[in-house]
């Protein structure tokens, strides 16, 4: 294997899957709405739950949403699942607000995306770069923020693997290689707006645009297979009904 981020290694067992790119799923901000309404910013999860932030986030499914889930996650891996769920009760409290997905959210729902009424939503540390790349007009700050401290992100790893039974084995196999090539590893952070996972790969310079983020939070993968349909259901319960 090319020689991957350590944080990411640690989470590959080297037998099932391949890990191709990872991204931090995180709370963005509008950074306008806040200025222009004298409201600081939040600067940890719990800070959600206060008052003057009832109405403000809108966050995804995680039963229909990849960044939904791991937000789900990054509250159960911080707090642990009884504080997890007892946290979700005080944000549903908050009147707070569920998209089917990151687009719904994103786009309609978040201010600093679209033309919606909440300005803080679930989406990436990479978004703000994201937001700098497409404008357009050039931009020389980002729109929108990220709140990157300790404990407020989920590590999101996407892997790639072989289909057992397959018919086509070494083809495959040559496919991941290419995914783990420096090419293919360079063209990850436009394409998707996501990392690569070799550590020679080069970020392009709108990434700057990128917070670092401080110790993401992250589940072990049998923990989260073993548990996750059952935490989706304490989560809708929690929220939902």
């Amino acid at each position: 294997m090319a020689s991957v981020d350590p944080d990411i290694a640690a989470y590959y067992t080297g037998q099932e899957v391949t890990p191709i790119d990872y991204g931090d799923v995180c709370i963005n901000y509008d950074k306008a709405w806040f200025t222009s309404h004298d409201v600081p910013v939040p600067q940890s999860l719990s800070d959600l739950t206060r008052d003057e932030y009832t109405g403000l986030l809108v966050v995804e499914n995680p039963a229909t949403s990849s960044p939904g889930l791991a937000f789900l996650l990054l509250t159960i891996g911080g707090m642990g699942e009884r504080d997890a769920m007892n946290y979700w009760a005080a944000l549903r409290a908050q009147e707070l607000r569920v998209a089917d997905g990151w687009d719904q959210a994103y786009w309609g729902d978040f201010s600093g995306g679209g033309s919606g009424d909440r300005p803080l939503v679930v989406s990436y540390a990479t978004s703000p770069a994201a937001a700098v790349y497409f404008s357009e007009e050039p931009l020389t700050e980002a729109p929108t923020g990220v709140i990157a401290s300790a404990g407020s992100c989920y590590r999101q790893i996407e892997y790639a693997g072989i289909l057992k039974g397959t018919d086509n084995t070494v083809l495959a196999q040559k496919f991941i290689d290419f995914m783990l090539s420096r090419v293919y590893q360079n063209d990850i952070p436009l394409k998707m707006w996501v990392y690569p996972v070799r550590t020679d790969a080069v970020l392009p310079e709108v990434f700057s645009y990128a917070p670092a983020v401080a110790s993401p939070v992250m589940i072990g993968y049998d923990e989260v297979n073993a548990k996750r349909d059952d935490w989706i259901k304490e989560w809708t319960q929690a929220v939902l009904r």
